[in-house]
């Protein structure tokens, strides 16, 4: 795809600076050796673990005939060694590809847009991996252009929930360089995948303060809660949708979890009702909303106190401004642009977030991604706020909103509840009428209720809000 010179030109503009990858290896190198990086499988590695494997790594991967400005896809999850595979690669100013075994990708798809020359696979248990050629052409005029610059690139995958995903190319030193400043040390759980920028974002922010990551076989709400019983974790970054399995649980009394210091969430649009139960139920928790895309990072934010879903955003090397009620991000640490789409940003770098915002000083609120939106007679109608009604009501676990065709109107709301305990259909319909007829107009009101009787997160523990054919 032919490079958008008007891209190209914003990202070199912005990144003029001098960023490496030494420095946050040299942190590693002179920690404290006693200093736990990771806990894997029970296990605690010490950056001085951390440290030694890369400098082996990239021995290895040299001697295996991994050369700078190749990209090498790295199929595994969360372990010390996956870690420190990544940042050998980025060491030697390879193009990295994060991939999981469950990522929103395939493979094959995802090497046809940014090529490959070596893949690495790790077993399941973090321990043991294969470096293999694995040479996959794909002509881009955006990798060849970075390439010359002799850095580090990241190449992450959209979850193409409106269309065909698309690859995005980062200059990883960038990425790195934001966490220069080492802030207060934590024990955490890095829930979001190391194939989302989220994933990525989070296991720098913890390492590069030297903090210890906790990681789990898998996501499941009692697996995490373990683990933060266990590890006496003091931060959990999660989603909206997993903590609202949470709250429909016992697990907080089963467990002690009175290690938690914060608990972050993003990634999409919080439940006030959600929100308003873990307050409850983590009363000495801080609670941080947080907000970010792969396209140009992670923001600095600061929740409003008063418990509601407002929330500041920004910080050095960020910009926000609103236009027609849509967000748009301007910022430093912003991806080298699309592999395979045209450019997201407009002539002076701006980036269309696609969410729709309502503004009170400078606190956002954020109602919802405008691609989720339901057209009910050119009615529009945000999930969001329909199910923050449904999930409010007793016996009501979760609930996902979505839009199906109709004839006459275009789409209709139709509303997929999970229950507590069983209750019959006519009843729950009824109440949850008269209980969204009572805080919405008509038009937003479910004209189907169902029971859930199919998954609806995600891998990445995200609502699936496609809509019904």
């Amino acid at each position: 795809m032919p490079l958008h010179t008007s891209c190209w030109y914003w990202y070199c503009k912005s990144n003029w600076w001098v960023a490496d990858v030494d420095w946050l290896l040299q942190r590693f190198a002179q920690a404290d050796d006693s200093r736990s990086a990771f806990v894997h499988a029970g296990c605690h590695s010490s950056y001085g673990d951390v440290s030694r494997n890369i400098a082996n790594f990239q021995t290895r991967l040299t001697q295996g005939g991994v050369q700078p400005g190749q990209t090498v896809v790295v199929l595994a999850d969360y372990a010390p060694d996956v870690f420190s595979m990544i940042l050998a690669l980025a060491a030697l100013r390879c193009i990295v590809v994060p991939m999981t075994r469950s990522s929103v990708i395939e493979e094959g798809e995802a090497l046809s847009i940014c090529g490959c020359a070596h893949a690495i696979h790790f077993a399941p248990d973090g321990l043991t991996w294969s470096l293999q050629p694995h040479v996959v052409a794909a002509a881009s005029a955006m990798l060849d252009s970075f390439r010359i610059t002799g850095r580090a690139g990241l190449v992450l995958f959209s979850s193409g929930s409106s269309g065909k995903p698309k690859g995005m190319l980062h200059d990883f030193e960038r990425v790195m360089d934001k966490f220069r400043v080492p802030r207060a040390p934590v024990v955490a759980i890095p829930f979001l995948m190391l194939d989302h920028f989220g994933g990525i974002n989070t296991v720098l922010a913890i390492t590069a303060s030297l903090g210890t990551v906790v990681t789990t076989e898998n996501r499941s709400v009692s697996v995490i809660c373990e683990a933060i019983a266990r590890f006496k974790v003091e931060l959990l970054p999660t989603t909206p949708s997993f903590l609202t399995l949470l709250a429909a649980t016992d697990l907080q009394q089963r467990y002690d979890l009175s290690s938690l210091k914060r608990i972050s969430y993003g990634t999409e649009t919080m439940p006030q009702a959600t929100l308003d139960r873990i307050r409850n139920r983590f009363p000495g928790v801080e609670l941080q909303q947080t907000y970010g895309l792969s396209e140009v990072g992670v923001l600095r934010s600061q929740s409003r106190p008063d418990g509601s879903l407002w929330v500041r955003i920004g910080g050095a090397g960020f910009e926000t401004q609103v236009r027609d009620g849509l967000l748009w991000i301007r910022s430093d640490y912003r991806m080298v642009g699309y592999l395979n789409a045209p450019s997201g940003f407009d002539e002076e770098g701006w980036f269309n977030t696609q969410d729709r915002v309502e503004v009170d000083g400078d606190y956002f609120r954020i109602l919802g991604r405008v691609t989720d939106l339901i057209n009910v007679g050119g009615q529009k109608v945000y999930p969001a706020e329909v199910e923050d009604v449904i999930l409010a009501l007793p016996n009501i676990d979760d609930v996902v909103v979505v839009g199906e065709k109709h004839a006459l109107l275009g789409q209709m709301v139709v509303a997929k509840v999970a229950l507590h305990t069983a209750e019959p259909l006519d009843a729950l319909r009824l109440r949850i009428r008269k209980a969204c007829l009572a805080k919405l107009t008509a038009f937003k009101v479910p004209s189907k209720v169902e029971l859930l009787d199919q998954e609806i997160y995600s891998v990445r523990f995200k609502k699936l809000r496609r809509a019904a054919p």
